[in-house]
């Protein structure tokens, strides 16, 4: 008898534990336990084995289910002290009419289907306007019927770049890719992009003429056109498009492969349309600047040529003068990373100069030919200039800039990456910079310069002393592998508040761990604490 007890005790101890209703018998300790365990409609049900007690999710717990049969089964039955069974209940009074069923409501579409669809396109044009059109119109369009509307105005669409999504592999599956885009175009040009503004085309091989034609004809406010890596840029092409677009005023063909002939033709027919041109620097280039010199494109206003992936040595012969006569109202002239060697001026008259020049970038990883003599025959009628690059100019000299026209500079970059070591530089000169710009100068690259620290010193001072009083605008300054002492950094940072960018590295005359890169005014504030508790004596 015994055993048996005992594997009836263990059967119900693997079960599923069941509440009896309140009113059958009064609760125990147990159960107040069980019940703060694997409370009732908590998702959880408890399961008592030999040695474990355990806590079991579930869709529906089992003790609620035994719960609710055990509590129905307690209402059959009779209470205590009432009538028999057999005894007659009261007859109950007959139903009256049944209300009549509330209006069904249906779900709530939220708020995004309540907005108005002028502001919702307000809100996607700032959007826009911040992150360009993709992915977000493309992730917008799926949330309900009303963002699919916004999202679809072809008014915010007007910046979009193409590329096959097979770029880069092999030629014939590239060219599937292409035409399995350009299928998609057919549709997307007239129905999304019919006020396209910029259009950028990336990896293209095959399908730039069909692309450039669904674009003349579905595109007449374009002002912006930039080919990368593309192939198979016709004459015909471009004319098409100059001629269906009116407003075409810009054209980027850096690092693509298209014939002298094909730009030649194009800039004939923009004529004083164009603004704006970007090239790579090849052996077609010299058409390219012939059709510039030959005004043209007298409007022209920003023209930027520089090298390939593959660096080309040959060097560039720019005749300045003429450059000044054919585009007069260039504001923006760069020559990156070239091999840059002006004509000889000889009796050659001089230019009338670039009066509307705001950036000239000469910047280079090597050293170039470029002088001081070559430098003003280039700005001498510049005195608008804002932005100075002359990055890796090794020959061009402090006494040189100062003798420039331009008041107003307020970027000048002079760092020598890689090369100081193989340069005889000068020593002194720098205060001539500093003191002539010092209340216009947001940024200043002095980086690998070989002036002196007291020749530093002399031109960081400026900064303390700007006319009027007013706090310098200085907030960049490129110190890398400069001779700058301890004390000059210290009272540059404290007249200078609005500090943003400090570069300290390979400065042989600083503390040893303060030779680094500060951004933002918590670091360059850091920095300064530092120098002025720390020692003077250098690492």
């Amino acid at each position: 008898m015994a055993p048996r007890v005992a594997r009836r005790a263990r059967g119900a101890r693997g079960r599923v534990r069941v509440t009896p209703p309140a009113g059958a018998r009064a609760r125990s300790a147990e159960d107040w336990w069980w019940d703060r365990l694997a409370p009732s409609g908590s998702g959880y049900h408890l399961l008592q084995s030999d040695s474990m007690l355990l806590v079991l999710p579930g869709p529906e717990p089992a003790r609620a289910r035994a719960h609710r049969r055990a509590t129905r089964r307690a209402q059959r039955l009779p209470f205590p002290g009432s009538r028999a069974g057999g005894a007659k209940a009261k007859p109950r009074p007959a139903p009256g009419p049944a209300p009549a069923p509330a209006p069904q409501q249906g779900p709530d579409p939220g708020w995004g289907d309540r907005i108005p669809l002028e502001i919702l396109l307000q809100i996607f044009g700032l959007l826009v306007a911040a992150d360009g059109p993709m992915p977000f119109l493309g992730r917008a369009a799926r949330v309900c019927r009303r963002w699919h509307e916004a999202a679809s105005q072809p008014a915010l669409w007007n910046t979009v770049t193409l590329s096959p999504p097979l770029a880069g592999r092999l030629t014939k599956t590239g060219a599937k890719a292409e035409k399995k885009l350009l299928a998609s175009l057919e549709w997307l040009m007239p129905n999304r992009f019919s006020q396209l503004q910029r259009l950028t085309l990336i990896h293209w091989k095959s399908q730039v003429h069909p692309v450039l034609k669904l674009a003349s004809e579905s595109c007449p406010r374009l002002t912006f056109l930039k080919l990368s890596d593309c192939h198979g840029v016709t004459p015909n092409t471009l004319i098409m498009l100059a001629r269906a677009c009116p407003q075409l005023h810009s054209l980027d063909i850096q690092h693509s492969m298209v014939e002298s002939t094909a730009v030649v033709s194009f800039l004939e027919e923009m004529g004083p349309r164009m603004r704006k041109l970007w090239l790579t620097y090849s052996s077609q280039t010299t058409a390219i600047l012939g059709a510039l010199l030959g005004s043209c494109c007298p409007q022209l206003q920003l023209l930027e040529v520089s090298t390939g992936i593959n660096r080309n040595n040959t060097p560039l012969q720019l005749p300045v003068e003429a450059l000044q006569r054919g585009c007069p109202q260039l504001q923006v002239l760069r020559l990156l990373n070239l091999v840059w060697l002006p004509k000889p001026s000889g009796r050659v008259t001089p230019g009338p100069g670039f009066p509307s020049l705001e950036e000239l970038c000469l910047a280079g990883s090597t050293c170039n030919f470029v002088s001081n003599e070559a430098l003003g025959r280039l700005l001498h009628g510049s005195p608008n200039l804002r932005l100075l690059d002359l990055r890796g100019c090794a020959r061009i000299t402090p006494a040189g800039l100062h003798d420039l026209p331009c008041q107003e500079l307020e970027q000048l970059h002079l760092g020598l990456y890689g090369m100081s070591d193989r340069l005889t530089l000068a020593k002194e000169g720098s205060s001539l910079l500093t003191h002539k710009w010092c209340h216009t100068l947001r940024e200043l690259d002095l980086s690998g310069q070989g002036f002196s620290e007291k020749d530093l010193e002399q031109a960081l001072a400026a900064f303390s002393g700007t006319p009027g009083g007013s706090q310098p605008a200085l907030c960049s300054l490129n110190l890398r592998g400069t001779r700058v002492t301890p004390s000059t950094i210290s009272t540059v940072i404290s007249s200078c508040p609005g500090l943003l960018y400090l570069n300290l590295e390979s400065c042989r005359c600083l503390p040893r761990g303060l030779k680094r890169a500060y951004r933002g005014p918590e670091e360059v504030q850091w920095c300064l604490e530092q120098l002025l508790t720390s020692s003077p004596s250098p690492s």
